[in-house]
């Protein structure tokens, strides 16, 4: 059975003992016991700081909702948010309150997902030089070396299968922080090595390892509980959806959110759910199949709106393309409704529309077509896929 990281504290506690300890962590964020990290590490160590990604420190926030600092009611300590209105990364006045940074999220192994641009402003905060990376202009002051410490955990995705074109930096965001594809096979511990080389942070960084775990495995494999990494990756099934359902999030269409399926419920009021899945399953594509649905969502786009649209069904999940399903989507919904389908504007002045920011360049926002991007997208892939083996920690 596969066993966490923080399963194997103790072993490390070297790493951990020698200063005080800031933790990064989600609800996601506990042993195999279902122990929560924080109550793990308070017991090896002088634990003085929490510092909350998006969806907060317990999940209690929803996507893309900012919060202030507080003290964490169980436990006293402080809790300084690292998606907050004060922006989303390390303020330099946190950096007095430890000596050590642990890292202790589920990722899923997505680009989009926003916990790995955590993971790089964690590991900015702890190089000795000043943060450099696309999404972190270069400033003069340097936060100073401290060790950052990563509790790793499988990639519930596999940490075999590649999928989709690389991010160019000119479209960097929190949504994309560094060149990858849009599905990468790289557990958090692997990411934080191949980010700390990459940009050349230098940044004392130590993996404490999952065990039992193989990289063709996928989440059901390894004999655990899903840890719903957000509220709307409710189900292993969604989540291997979204690295292409995801690029719906860019238009006018609703994927789902405000639904009991986020990511598998695709549609619009001006969606005909019967012509829309009948255009889907058409294409056979691999691993997956949709049923019509109409849907009313209770929150996010179109809220208390009758929508038709599809669900999507998962029928094998190791042969299953989830960014060439995201691809035929838009296609479909472009073709089918050019009157009332559209690409959400920028959300401030100056900016990139969303879509083009998930989609890692201007591609989609312009006139694409689907075969010759897959194309394009299986090469940056495969060739990802070679180079990313140097900083595989696992077999």
């Amino acid at each position: 059975m596969v066993t966490y990281g923080v399963d194997h504290v103790k072993k490390y506690r070297s790493w951990l003992t020698d200063g005080r300890v800031g933790l990064i962590t989600s609800s996601t964020g506990r042993d195999s016991r279902f122990r929560a990290t924080i109550t793990v590490l308070r017991e090896v160590c002088e634990l003085t700081a929490l510092f909350a990604p998006e969806h907060g420190i317990r999940g209690e926030r929803g996507a893309g909702e900012l919060a202030e600092d507080y003290r964490d009611e169980l436990t006293g300590l402080p809790v300084y948010s690292l998606y907050g209105r004060g922006g989303k990364g390390f303020q330099p006045e946190w950096m007095d309150c430890f000596d050590i940074l642990v890292y202790d999220i589920q990722d899923i192994g997505v680009r989009y997902y926003t916990f790995l641009s955590t993971l790089l402003k964690a590991l900015e905060a702890c190089s000795p030089f000043a943060p450099c990376s696309p999404i972190s202009p270069s400033r003069e002051d340097a936060y100073g070396g401290k060790r950052l410490v990563v509790l790793d955990r499988p990639n519930p995705l596999g940490g075999e299968i590649v999928e989709g074109g690389r991010l160019d930096p000119l479209f960097a965001s929190f949504v994309g922080c560094h060149p990858l594809p849009v599905r990468y096979g790289l557990t958090s511990g692997e990411a934080a090595g191949l980010m700390n080389r990459e940009l050349a942070l230098g940044c004392e960084v130590k993996v404490i390892p999952c065990k039992g775990w193989r990289r063709g495995q996928m989440f059901p494999q390894y004999g655990r509980i899903w840890p719903m990494p957000s509220q709307s990756l409710a189900t292993f099934e969604a989540t291997l959806l979204y690295p292409g359902s995801c690029l719906i999030e860019g238009t006018n269409c609703s994927e789902g959110r405000g639904t009991a399926a986020p990511f598998r419920i695709i549609g619009a009021p001006y969606v005909d759910g019967e012509q829309l899945t009948e255009a889907f399953n058409r294409e056979r594509l691999t691993g997956v199949w949709a049923t019509p649905i109409w849907f009313c969502p209770t929150a996010s786009k179109h809220q208390g709106e009758l929508c038709g649209g599809l669900l999507l069904h998962v029928t094998d999940s190791t042969a299953l393309q989830p960014v060439a399903v995201g691809l035929l989507l838009l296609d479909l919904l472009r073709e089918l409704y050019p009157d009332d389908f559209q690409i959400l504007p920028p959300s401030r002045i100056g900016g990139r529309p969303f879509l083009t920011l998930l989609g890692g360049d201007g591609t989609l926002a312009g006139d694409w077509d689907r075969k010759q991007l897959l194309e394009r997208f299986q090469e940056e892939s495969q060739r990802f896929a070679f180079y990313k083996e140097q900083y595989h920690l696992y077999d």
